[in-house]
């Protein structure tokens, strides 16, 4: 876990793992930017539709719940 907190790039990860926190790390960063061959490669690493679906959601989720939090002033536990 910790080297893929420090870096999931050079963490390891099978190829799967690495394009679906690639995709992820995109769509946090630059959602404005994600194309349509954003999604091919993640059926191109074995995501079925549902599974990027799935993926979206969480990641979306997590950005909204981090904005709601920070939007309010609340501190959270460093774990």
């Amino acid at each position: 876990m910790a080297a893929i907190d420090r870096d999931y790039r050079s963490a390891g990860l099978d190829p799967r793992r690495l394009a679906m926190l690639t995709y992820v790390e995109k769509l946090t960063r630059e959602p404005g930017a994600m194309i349509r061959e954003d999604v091919e490669h993640l059926r191109q690493a074995g995501f079925s539709d549902r599974d990027i679906l799935e993926v979206v959601e969480v990641a979306a989720y997590y950005a909204y719940a981090n904005r709601i939090a920070d939007g309010l002033g609340i501190e959270l536990e460093d774990d």
